[in-house]
């Protein structure tokens, strides 16, 4: 436990923080599983819409350093590989 006025206000924070960041890191799991979900049935305007709003979240979090901007970019690549290869079929 903190004993000092800054240790507390420091805990109150990071507290703070690690609930907003695990919502923000939910909802993007749960973007993810959508979009996923769509490419897995073969449903190419449902996965764009869905990949539209991803992407949209994932910059913000990225923009957050909620997550690291490379892994941003690295999820965004492989859904848009993913729905390339679902629209050439």
């Amino acid at each position: 436990m903190p004993n000092t006025k800054s240790a507390k206000k420091r805990l109150r924070q990071s507290l703070e923080r690690r609930a907003s960041n695990r919502s923000v890191k939910s909802s993007l799991k749960t973007q993810l599983k959508k979009v996923l979900a769509a490419v897995g049935e073969g449903n190419v305007e449902d996965g764009e819409k869905e990949f539209r709003l991803v992407s949209k979240k994932l910059d913000q979090a990225a923009g957050a350093n909620v997550i690291h901007a490379n892994q941003a970019a690295r999820v965004k690549s492989r859904i848009s590989k993913k729905l390339k290869v679902l629209k050439g079929k």
